[in-house]
This record gives C-alpha cells, structure tokens and sequence, in this order.
C-alpha cells in the first residue's frame, strides 16, 4: 500500500524524528497546537484499533476501493464556525424542531444526533467536519435545546425522532447523508438507518448504547456505584429508602410531579450524576451543567420518559437483531474504554454482530466527545469518510 502526506498552505507540518518499529507514525499537526491532539499516525492491519494520546491506531486506514488516495491531515477539531441558516421545522401539532446549516452548501450531507435523549446540540458539535466538504446538518429532537415544547413528553418516542430525521431530510431536499451520534444519538442513528438504509452514505458512532435493560441496570440502579460511589450516594440518596427498588421509576415520579421544584431537585440530582461519569477524569464544567435548570429538566425528563419505557423497542436486542439491514453501510464506531455511561461491552456485542464495521477502541478514555482521544477518533472517521465518498 502507497501513503502520500498531505501538507496544507495554513500550516508547518513536522515529520517525527524516530519511528517505532510496530508502526509507521506521522504527526500531523504544528508544534504549538494542543499536545493532547498532536498524535501519531500509525498503521497497522486488522478491524480493531486500540488506540491513546501517545498511540493514535488507524487499522484499514483505506478500504480497498480507496487505497490509492493520501493519508489525510487532520485529526483535530475544526476551527469554530457559525450556522449560513437556521429555521424552525413543525413535525406534529405538538412540536417544532429547531435546525441548523454550516459549512459548505453543496458539500457533502451529514446529520449530527445528538445525546440524552433530551441533551440538545451545542456549537461545537459543528467542529468534527471539515466544513470545507460537508454541509453539516445539526437539530435538537423533540423537547430538547432550542425545540418547543421545552421538554415535553407527549408524542416524544424513538419512532417519532425516526420520522423527525425522515422530515428535516425531505424539508432540506436531501437524498441521502452520513449520518453521526454518540451515545443515545448511537442508538438513534442506528434505529434511523435501519429504517431507511437507502437514504444513509455512512455511518460514525460514538460511545454505543444499545438501551437494553443491562444497560439501564448498569448505570442507574447500581452497577457504576462500585467506580462513582460518591457522586453515586448524591443520586441514590435523593430517593427515600423504600422507593430505591427502581430507582428509575422513582424518579419517574418525581420528573412528572405537579410540582415544579420536585421537578428541578430530580432533574439536577439525575443531570449530576451522568455530567459526573461522563469523563475519564471528572470535569468539572461538564458537572456545573446540572445546575442549569432548564437544560437538567428538559435532559432528565426525556432520558428517564424513554428509559421506563424500554427505548420503545419491541425487544431487548431489537438493535442487535436488525443490523443485517444496515450491514453494507461503512461505519465506523468510536468507544471509550473506560466509558461508565455507555461501557464497552454494548460497543463489543455490537462488534461481534457486525465485524464489517471499524470498531476504535481509545484506551485512555471515558464517555465524552470531547475527550482528546475520542475527539482525534471522530474527526479521523469523517476523515475516512471523505475518502471514501471522493
């Protein structure tokens, strides 16, 4: 196989003075940008990379149909950009779905889903595509960010957000687009594609969760305990001791109480302890988020209304069992090794069902996004994508 390096006119790309023996490594970025994303780039076989900060894996770096083309140069964020539109979609006499447009008008379609469910998109969701190829599509679903109602439960399920992507696809005139989501945008992103193969180019997820009751199990009723057991006493203890059988459904109660303050305290103590698992090693920005009232209500709410209610699959492995539908399409799948929110064995039993997509492990990370080592992961997979789309 032939590489080729890229060099961009923006910047001075250095080349490592040692390479190791196992792998080819190339550092792709100027000697002041952020160390954590200045990453080597080895190459080595197989459909499984483990990868860290000090060693970035990128296993089948080009599918066969794409092999004469260059290693591509970027595995940081892109620069921050600002919406070219913004407009509000009716999907239901119920809600309305606020949407977003940046980077290139003609480029390439992708779509970000983002997590919670109820957890809303953020600017910086835009910065995983090169906004020079992709036109980058960005929505908050039903009651979550900028959508109204704000946190609103009726007609909000799986299958309502399934129709929601069909909708803002047809509202832009879109025939087919990459489709991208971590955690529960995961499992959104492949309810979608397994109900509209034909209208998905590829696929990059993060972080997988499948909504299956060991999951739910794992990290809401005490499973995470035994590595979060302080930020786990805080969400436990909000629940009298003769309600802690099902701590989800006793927060359902609370969630749904007509009292707005049992709301607030529930939604903050729920928001709280995922903000404080979420990363590797506990950031605090992330954990203040649960103080922001509105956020925490409409990201609590929705989370906890589709947990009791199983996702609204029709089976525990409804995800697992229908990935022959979506088997064709490349995907790529990014996942923490030491994710607590999301752990690895969801990323792992979907591997084993579909060894034809690219499985990175990064060894050094948690849950988020935007984790160093996640983060160079992500950006790389659209990378790929490029490659492949031309």
């Amino acid at each position: 196989m032939r590489f080729g390096l890229i060099i961009p006119h923006r910047h001075s790309y250095l080349l490592p003075s040692t390479l190791s023996p196992s792998c080819l490594g190339v550092n792709f970025f100027p000697q002041n940008h952020n160390n954590n994303l200045n990453l080597p780039f080895p190459v080595r076989n197989g459909k499984i990379s483990c990868c860290s900060k000090s060693e970035v894996l990128k296993s089948d770096l080009m599918e066969p149909e794409a092999e004469a083309l260059v290693v591509n140069k970027s595995r940081t964020l892109y620069s921050p950009i600002e919406p070219y539109s913004t407009g509000n979609l009716e999907v239901s006499d119920v809600h309305t779905l606020y949407f977003e447009q940046s980077g290139k008008p003609d480029g390439h379609p992708v779509v970000f889903l983002h997590g919670g469910p109820g957890g809303g998109t953020s600017p910086n969701n835009r910065r995983f595509f090169d906004p020079e190829f992709y036109r980058i599509i960005l929505f908050d679903q039903r009651g979550a960010g900028k959508s109204t109602p704000h946190a609103c439960l009726e007609e909000n399920t799986t299958w309502d957000l399934v129709n929601d992507i069909e909708k803002l696809r047809e509202h832009l005139k879109i025939p087919e687009w990459q489709v991208f989501g971590g955690s529960w945008g995961s499992t959104l992103a492949l309810a979608y594609s397994q109900s509209h193969p034909d209208k998905v180019t590829g696929l990059v997820l993060r972080g997988i969760f499948l909504l299956r009751k060991k999951e739910i199990d794992w990290f809401y009723e005490g499973g995470a305990a035994a590595i979060y057991p302080d930020a786990w006493e805080e969400f436990r203890d909000l629940i009298p001791e003769n309600e802690r059988g099902s701590l989800v459904d006793a927060y359902h109660k609370r969630l749904n109480s007509d009292d707005m303050e049992t709301q607030y305290a529930a939604a903050r103590a729920w928001t709280k302890w995922e903000m404080a698992t979420a990363y590797l090693l506990p950031n605090n920005d992330n954990i203040q988020k649960a103080e922001d009232d509105k956020f925490s209500l409409a990201f609590a709410r929705i989370e906890n209304h589709y947990f009791v209610n199983k996702g609204f699959f029709p089976s525990d492995s409804y995800l697992l069992d229908n990935v022959d539908k979506i088997r064709h399409i490349k995907t790529t799948i990014v996942q923490g090794r030491y994710d607590v929110c999301c752990p690895m064995m969801s990323a792992w039993d979907l591997h084993k069902a579909w060894p034809e997509a690219d499985l990175k492990i990064v060894d050094d990370a948690g849950h988020s996004a935007n984790e160093p080592g996640i983060a160079a992961e992500l950006v790389a997979a659209n990378e790929k994508m490029k490659a492949l789309m031309g």
